[in-house]
C-alpha cells in the first residue's frame, strides 16, 4: 500500500510550493488506495507558531485536501527519538562529540583558509579517553568516510554522492538532547510507514544524510521523488510579489478551491494537452514519475484563466453561497439567476463577482465626471426622459429582452443611434461608462430603481 506524507514546518504560512507537494502527495496515495498521513515537524520549539500549525490545517480544510489518520507532531515524540539515539549509542554506530564551540570556529576558519570544505574533523569518533569538563556533549552518527551513496529518485533518475564530498560525522542530538532534522525525518518516515516521500529537490541535498541514518538503523529505504522548484517569469525564486504567499491569501483575494488546485498539478505535471482536471481525474491521471525533470514557471494568467473557468461553471446557488463571504445576501434575490449569469462570465475571481455584484445593487453616489460629460451633451437628457417615460409606462418588464425591446423602440422613435441612448443610460445606471449589458442591468434592479437612478443622474447633470 502507498503511503505518502506531508510535513511542513509550522514556523511560517503554508506558501504555494509547499502545498503543491501536499498536493502531489494527496494525490498519489489515494491514485493507489493508499493513505496520506500528515507530520507537523514542530521540534524547533523557538520558532514554531500556534498560528502557524492552525492556518496550515485551515488551508487543508478549504482545499478539501484530507489526511488520513491522525496528525503527527515531532514535538510529542521526544522518547522516541531517545530510544534510537541510545540504540545508535550502544551500537557504536554514534558517539559523543565534546568539541567546544570555540574549537568548531576554529576548525572551520582553518578549512576555509585553506579553500577546503568546512566539516567536523573526526575528532571523537573514536575517542576513548577521559571526558573534558564543563562540555556538554553533542551526539554524532558515523557516516561513511568514502564511497558512493545512490538516491534512486524517481524524477532525476539515480543521483550519485561522494560520502567523501558531502559528509561528516554529522549531529544528531545538540547537546541539549534536542534530535536535528535529518535524523527525526528518518524515523518518522519509517515509523509512520511512509514508502513514497515526494517533496521538493531542495531536500535532495539532505537524503544522503538520512539514507545514513535509514542505514545504521536498519530502515528499509522509501521511494524519493524530488520535484523542481516553481520559479517567477524570470526564472529565478519565487517572491511574494510573484505568488509565494499565504495559501490562505488566494481564499482572499477570490480563488477557488478548485481552480488552484488544477493550477499547481499543472505546474511540473502534464497529461497530454488537457488544462481542465477534475480532482478525480487528477487523482485517475497523475503520476510522480511524469513529473517534470526541470523547474517549472507561475503563470499568474493561467490562474486567472483556470479561476474564470471554474466561476463560469459554477451553479448560481454555489456562487451566492461563495459571495456571503463578500457580504452579500443573494440566495432570496429575485434576479439572483440574472445576475450571476450575467457578471460570471466577466469575473476572474470571486472578489471581481462580488465587486461587479455590488456595483450593480449599489445606487452610485457619485458620476465619473469624464464619462458623465462625455455621456450627458446634445439631447442626452430629453433621450433618457423618453426612455423614462416609454418604461413607466410599461407593466411587462421582467426579462433582458423586455428592457432590451424597450431600448431598440426609443432608437426606432427618435432615430437615433443606439450610442445616444445607450451612453447616458450607463452613466446613470452605473456611476461609469464600462459595465455589464444594459438590458441584464436593468433587468436586475427593476423598473422602480431603474427610474430612480435615471432622476437622480439628470439632477447630477442639471
Amino acid at each position: 500500500m502507498t503511503v505518502t506524507r506531508f510535513a511542513p514546518s509550522p514556523t511560517g504560512y503554508l506558501h504555494i510550493g509547499g502545498l503543491r507537494t501536499a498536493l502531489f502527495s494527496y494525490l498519489w496515495a489515494k491514485k493507489n488506495n493508499g493513505k496520506f498521513l500528515l507530520r507537523i515537524e514542530d521540534t524547533d520549539k523557538a520558532r514554531n507558531s500556534k498560528e502557524a500549525t492552525e492556518a496550515i490545517l485551515k488551508a487543508f480544510d478549504w482545499l478539501g485536501l484530507n489526511h488520513d489518520g491522525v496528525i503527527t507532531y515531532q514535538s510529542q515524540r521526544d522518547e522516541i527519538y531517545a530510544k534510537y539515539i541510545k540504540q545508535l549509542l550502544d551500537e557504536g554506530k554514534a558517539y559523543k562529540c565534546y568539541m567546544s564551540k570555540e574549537e568548531l570556529t576554529q576548525l572551520r576558519e582553518t578549512q576555509m583558509a585553506n579553500n577546503e570544505r568546512t566539516k567536523y574533523n573526526g575528532k571523537f569518533r573514536d575517542f576513548d579517553g577521559t571526558a573534558p569538563e564543563g562540555i556538554e556533549p553533542v551526539i554524532r552518527i558515523k557516516a561513511p568516510l568514502s564511497g558512493e551513496i545512490l538516491v534512486k529518485d524517481g524524477v532525476k533518475g539515480d543521483v550519485s554522492f561522494q560520502a567523501q564530498d558531502i559528509l561528516d560525522d554529522f549531529v544528531i542530538a545538540r547537546a541539549d538532547g534536542a534530535p536535528t532534522y535529518n535524523f527525526v525525518v528518518a524515523i518518522d518516515d519509517h515509523l509512520m510507514g511512509i514508502n513514497e516521500v515526494i517533496r521538493g529537490d531542495d531536500h535532495l541535498s539532505n537524503t544522503p544524510k538520512q539514507i545514513v541514518v535509514y542505514e545504521a538503523l536498519g530502515f528499509d529505504l522509501p521511494k524519493f521523488y524530488h520535484v523542481p522548484m516553481i520559479h517567477n517569469s524570470a526564472g529565478k525564486k519565487l517572491s511574494k510579489r510573484d505568488g509565494a504567499t499565504d495559501v490562505m491569501a488566494y481564499k482572499e483575494m477570490g480563488y477557488t478551491p478548485e481552480a488552484l488546485l488544477n493550477f499547481l498539478v499543472r505546474l511540473g505535471w502534464s497529461h497530454g494537452d488537457q488544462e481542465i482536471f477534475s480532482m478525480d481525474e487528477m487523482i485517475h491521471l497523475f503520476d510522480p514519475s511524469d513529473i517534470n525533470k526541470s523547474a517549472s514557471i507561475y503563470n499568474t494568467e493561467k490562474l486567472d484563466w483556470l479561476n474564470s473557468h471554474y466561476i463560469k461553471n459554477s451553479s448560481n446557488d454555489l456562487l451566492a453561497q461563495l459571495l456571503t463571504g463578500y457580504g452579500l445576501v443573494l440566495s432570496s434575490h429575485d434576479k439572483k439567476e440574472i445576475l450571476l449569469d450575467e457578471l460570471k462570465k466577466r469575473a476572474k475571481t470571486l472578489k471581481d463577482l462580488a465587486d461587479l455584484t455590488k456595483e450593480i445593487l449599489t445606487t452610485p453616489s457619485s458620476y465619473d465626471e469624464k464619462a458623465l460629460k462625455k455621456a450627458f451633451k446634445g439631447d442626452a437628457v430629453s433621450v433618457l426622459n423618453a426612455f423614462g417615460a416609454k418604461i413607466t409606462a410599461n407593466d411587462n418588464l421582467h426579462l433582458p429582452s423586455d428592457y432590451h425591446t424597450a431600448m431598440q423602440e426609443i432608437v426606432t422613435e427618435l432615430e437615433i443611434g443606439f450610442g445616444k441612448i445607450g451612453q447616458p443610460l450607463r452613466v446613470a445606471l452605473l456611476g461609469k461608462m464600462s459595465g455589464p449589458g444594459l438590458d441584464s442591468v436593468m433587468a436586475i434592479l427593476g423598473k422602480d430603481e431603474t427610474m430612480l437612478r435615471i432622476a437622480n443622474a439628470i439632477a447630477a447633470n442639471s
